[in-house]
């Protein structure tokens, strides 16, 4: 199996308003031996301001954003799928990408109308975390690698800190291939230094390996950052699954909590138990690569409380209802913005065959295209994209309105919807960063005329 080692440089943190500058990848073998190589570039999108403090990280100048030479968005989610294509199947892996790079990628696909979202996992592709091994070796393992320390003095599982304490020379934090390249050199060491281990943790890439671990109901180890301290290991056992989402699991944390005394608890006995602390159920999505693993040692408590588990599918059930009671999902005040209905339904057959066309027609025959999509998030992303791409198409009206939605994206008041950078918000970083030690006054005066630029523009109706 082939690996896909990738890393991406960004706008801003934010997967659904935020979206790649820059992409780059090395393909390599299953022993890490480079098969190729790829970095690719795009311009800004017109209807995003990115955030200085991203730009001062990744070093990425603003005449960059507006560099003609680049493609544009559309062009580069273009170009980024057919990678896909051409280099499946194959490991995606990165550092935090599942977390992070994984959602980047899923959005600009989503907003940039490809036809299929989740490229990375579909045709025999799979997905791995490099970061999360590094926890699984820190918790298992942790002479294996050599661990950075901080300024407060607590061990750092930064990339551009663990890499160089590992030995990687020349490391070029904060730029996409730089962070690939590290990224390989830490997944060698772990698979050289600690085979088995490594096995482990590349199986779990697979969601049907890590259901059939948990269907087994017998204890397992469960490693993460619990509360957000260095990463532990609880010892689970399979309680059940989400009722509207198979795709997370629920674990019984046998160390927290006796399953035989709740047998006859009632329920508010059992609400009352979900605020016990260490919470006493953890959820894991099975299809994101969780670090669960065979225990090392099991005690006789542990294997006991794990039997009564598998014995009671009753319990089970209450403690599952209990706990989405106790935790219910989160329900948005007021309409969603499109970016962040990425998850509402499928799309239809009819739609799926539209995107496809969608994506090999020309600008006059897309804007007809978007006027035929049954679903409506199509349709909207559809007019943004021609609005973009193809102002010539737009009629009068249709321009004014494309221009008074940018001006109120880009100065919406402070609140707490409001994830995307606005004006007010980019004044307000460029202050503090102007305060701090160490700032790189000239590039931060780039960005502040950018800034203006961009608020002309806004003001001008003029485009980017």
């Amino acid at each position: 199996m082939k690996f896909a080692f990738f890393d991406l440089e960004t706008t801003g943190i934010s997967p659904a308003f935020d979206h790649a500058l820059q992409f780059a990848a090395i393909l390599t073998d299953a022993e890490f031996k480079e098969i190729e190589r790829v970095n690719f570039r795009c311009r800004l999108a017109p209807h995003v301001i990115p955030s200085p403090q991203a730009l001062a990280v990744t070093g990425v100048r603003p005449h960059q954003l507006v560099d003609p030479a680049l493609p544009n968005l559309f062009e580069f989610a273009q170009d980024l799928t057919a990678l896909v294509a051409r280099w499946s199947p194959a490991i995606w892996t990165g550092f935090n990408s599942i977390r992070f790079d994984e959602e980047m990628l899923r959005q600009m696909f989503y907003q940039n109308l490809q036809p299929e979202i989740f490229a990375t996992q579909f045709n025999g592709n799979a997905r791995f975390d490099i970061m999360t091994a590094v926890f699984a070796v820190f918790q298992r393992d942790p002479d294996l690698l050599n661990w950075p320390v901080d300024e407060t003095g607590k061990v750092s599982f930064k990339l551009d800190r663990l890499a160089p304490e590992n030995g990687f020379e020349g490391h070029n934090a904060h730029d996409a291939l730089g962070d690939v390249e590290a990224t390989i050199h830490i997944a060698r060491l772990i698979s050289e230094r600690s085979p088995a281990l490594w096995a482990q943790l590349l199986a779990n890439r697979d969601k049907g390996h890590v259901q059939t671990q948990l269907n087994r109901f017998q204890p397992l180890e469960l490693v993460g950052r619990f509360g957000g301290g260095p990463p532990k290991a609880l010892m689970g056992c399979l309680c059940g699954y989400d009722a509207k989402n198979q795709n997370k699991a629920y674990l019984l944390d046998l160390d927290a909590m006796d399953p035989k005394e709740l047998i006859k608890a009632s329920d508010q006995d059992l609400m009352a138990a979900m605020d016990a602390e260490p919470r006493p159920l953890r959820s894991i999505s099975i299809n994101k690569v969780p670090i669960l693993l065979p225990p090392a040692s099991v005690t006789d408590e542990q294997r006991g409380r794990a039997q009564v588990l598998a014995d009671s599918p009753e319990l089970r059930q209450r403690l599952i209802t209990a706990m989405t009671a106790r935790y219910p999902a989160r329900t948005e005040a007021g309409p969603l913005h499109v970016e962040r209905q990425i998850f509402n339904g499928f799309y239809s057959w009819q739609d799926k065959a539209r995107l496809k066309e969608f994506q090999e027609a020309d600008w006059p025959r897309r804007q007809e295209i978007v006027a035929t999509f049954e679903d409506a998030r199509l349709r909207q992303l559809g007019a943004r994209l021609v609005a973009f791409y193809a102002p010539n198409l737009l009629s009068e009206s249709e321009c004014r309105r494309y221009i008074s939605w940018r001006h109120k994206r880009w100065n919406a008041p402070a609140d707490a919807d409001v994830q995307w950078t606005t004006f007010e918000q980019a004044r307000q970083t460029l202050s503090g960063m102007r305060g701090a030690e160490g700032c790189d006054l000239p590039m931060l005066d780039e960005i502040e005329k950018f800034m203006v630029r961009l608020e002309a523009i806004a003001t001008n109706g003029e485009r980017v």
